[in-house]
């Protein structure tokens, strides 16, 4: 048995906008390049409106089917995983205290933590929405099993209002979670995740954190040290360390930035 952790971008995407190609392309045949419309303007606007269609979702397509090639976990690149076991490596966890992964998916993050811990347990909480239909909480705990870990365990929730109680963990992360969530204060969702960690935990939160998402960060890290938090930084991962800056470029990753500190 092997785990799967799918990939971030859905498969489903991207064979959809492929198939749209294939029909935009179709339909540009159709009415542009056979005599069922007599030449006039319908027939012109109809043709270049389907010919730039087409070339529009083939470009598209091109680009997340290079997206979903480097994310790939048995791919040649294999960006997730180096971005997955490179989040973990910052997460410390005392024996017997448990670890928090928000926005867990396939279970990937939780996994690989919880296997730097062998001896604390690491829980895994996701809505799992029908954006990402493929993963699940059976999913994560298949995952688990495959990896031959037992010190993982998964739960339904909202990353926006967790169902736990203040300083209730030893470590929290997260990996490209937040960016997803529409909120014109995505610093608030961090200071929600922080709320959970105990006095002394560690934390390492990576996300696309751009100014345009997440406002002013330095501000942010500032902060954080106003309220007590110390050795917090913010770590760009865009300058080898899980991509380069022209992979972060064309995957639309550029901000890419790793929050890590104790509190």
């Amino acid at each position: 048995m092997k785990a799967d952790y799918k990939n971030w971008l859905p498969k489903g995407m991207v064979l959809g906008t492929a198939c749209g190609a294939g029909v935009a392309l179709i339909l540009y045949i159709v009415f542009g390049l056979t005599p069922l419309l007599q030449k006039g303007t319908p027939k012109t606007v109809l043709s270049i409106l389907f010919l730039v269609l087409t070339i529009i979702l083939v470009i598209v397509a091109l680009w997340m089917f290079l997206m979903y090639r480097a994310f790939s976990y048995n791919g040649k690149r294999q960006m997730s995983r180096q971005i997955i076991e490179g989040v973990a490596a910052y997460v410390t966890i005392p024996d017997g205290g448990k670890g928090l992964d928000v926005g867990c998916g396939s279970g990937a993050l939780t996994i690989a933590c919880a296997k730097r811990n062998p001896k604390a347990e690491m829980l895994g909480i996701d809505r799992w929405g029908i954006e990402y239909a493929s993963f699940s909480k059976n999913l994560c705990e298949s995952n688990s099993k495959a990896e031959g870990v037992n010190n993982t365990s998964f739960m339904q929730g909202d990353a926006c209002k967790l169902p736990f109680e203040d300083e209730s963990f030893d470590a929290v992360t997260s990996n490209y979670v937040y960016h997803n969530i529409p909120s014109k204060d995505r610093q608030s969702i961090l200071l929600e995740t922080l709320r959970t960690l105990k006095k002394g935990g560690t934390f390492a939160i990576h996300d696309i954190m751009s100014k345009g998402r997440y406002g002013d960060m330095q501000a942010f890290a500032e902060k954080l040290k106003g309220m007590g938090y110390s050795e917090v930084k913010l770590i760009d991962t865009t300058n080898g360390m899980f991509m380069s800056r022209f992979e972060a470029l064309w995957m639309e990753l550029s901000g890419s930035t790793i929050l890590v500190g104790r509190k």
